[in-house]
């Protein structure tokens, strides 16, 4: 595997052409990595070129599988197909990781999707994002409860369609939240305990009905001052949606995109993944095939903070203004990311029960939740696995091969 930033500055020369430099790095054995110049001082480097260093690593000629490729620090891992060598693309988006990884002997063109496709997860971000003063949200935020906003059609429909998810899970995952995000600190990154005061009109501020989209004029407008909305549900997913179509643009149709620590889209081919245990660092509670789907895993191992002896995750409910206890991680498997990352959220407020009766009337939806044992006694639908002092409950799991 060939691992590089996706910046722009000699990449398409550089990547297009390493493989042709470097002796056996076509055969299955041959694993490249390409590490960034801050990284020198920690590898014993063989070649440098430009500001690049590669580590070469052969097998002496033995056709051996793909090395897996594990990332103990993320929600999810996985490992590559055995069919060829894989090159990954990655750039920092969204203060994270985005990464396109694809076979370079299949699509040669890949290097040049691959950026264009993290040059429009990029837009996305200037887009959506609430720390960015010139975005378009924050536009929408200081002046919709003023008089409508004009959106174009890209921003409506993704606005329409979380309105629409938020009605379907009983307010679970709800856009208009950012004040209660600001209240408990998470904007920040320093968690605290809002006032009974501040978190009641951080409630009233909070609410889909207090959204009102004109179809014809394709405008937005608040119903109330001090509506917030904020996409930390959605905004990683729908980017892997919108950058992907720059990979089908150029015909390449085989790949994984990820994006941040939870979120994937597999295309054209099986990915197997790896759902990490939620208690049990390193290791993986399930293992699934991808292809043509996408997942996302909503949980508060890395976001949370401490008050009283009592744990808070980022994770708020809507509708009551407090932390989500119920579920320790949902993955959800749906057609899109968009969809992928909404209801994984959703359901890790909602709980399995909720959750379960979403999926029985969703048959193209998936999804794996982890729970304490104390905080499940039954399931209606799917099934139901008990380990130790947590409950694994699995619901659709055929939707996970596309079927």
């Amino acid at each position: 595997m060939l691992i590089a930033d996706g910046r722009r500055d000699m990449q398409t020369l550089l990547l297009r052409r390493l493989l042709d430099y470097c002796p056996g790095s076509k055969s299955m054995g041959t694993k490249l990595t390409v590490y960034p110049c801050e990284r020198l001082q920690q590898l014993n480097a063989l070649v440098q070129i430009a500001q690049w260093k590669i580590v070469m690593e052969y097998n002496e000629g033995k056709h051996r599988s793909a090395p897996r490729f594990h990332q103990t620090n993320r929600i999810m891992t996985w490992h590559p197909p055995e069919e060829s060598a894989l090159l990954a693309v990655r750039r920092r988006v969204m203060n994270d990781d985005f990464e396109v990884s694809f076979s370079h002997r299949d699509f040669p063109q890949g290097t040049e999707a691959a950026l264009n496709a993290l040059d429009e997860a990029e837009r996305i971000e200037r887009l959506l994002s609430v720390f960015r003063l010139d975005s378009r949200i924050q536009y929408v935020n200081l002046t919709a409860h003023e008089s409508p906003v004009r959106l174009d059609k890209e921003l409506f429909d993704l606005i329409a369609l979380c309105i629409r998810l938020a009605d379907e899970t009983e307010g679970a995952v709800d856009i208009t939240s950012g004040a209660l995000w600001k209240t408990w600190g998470f904007a920040k990154r320093q968690g605290q305990i809002p006032s009974a005061e501040d978190l009641r009109r951080a409630r009233e501020q909070t609410g889909s009905h207090l959204v009102e989209l004109d179809e014809t004029e394709q405008t937005i407008r608040f119903k109330k001052q001090g509506v917030e909305l904020n996409f930390g549900c959605v905004g990683k997913g729908f980017a892997l949606d919108v950058a992907a179509e720059k990979l089908r643009e150029l015909d390449v149709h085989r790949f994984l995109f990820y994006g941040g620590l939870s979120s994937m889209l597999a295309s054209g081919t099986d990915w197997k993944i790896g759902v990490a245990h939620p208690l049990r660092p390193g290791q993986r509670l399930r293992e699934l095939t991808l292809k043509d789907v996408a997942v996302s895993t909503s949980g508060s191992q890395k976001q949370f903070f401490r008050h009283g002896g009592k744990r808070y995750s980022h994770l708020i409910d809507p509708r009551s203004g407090q932390p989500a206890e119920k579920v320790l991680t949902a993955t959800v498997l749906a057609p899109t990311a968009t969809l992928a990352e909404l209801l994984s959220t959703a359901f890790f407020i909602l709980g399995a029960e909720k959750a379960a009766d979403y999926c029985s009337q969703h048959p193209e939806i998936s999804a794996v939740l982890t729970i304490p044992r104390e905080n499940l006694s039954d399931l209606k639908f799917g099934t139901l696995e008990r380990l130790d002092n947590l409950c694994v409950v699995e619901l659709n799991a055929l939707a996970a091969e596309g079927q």
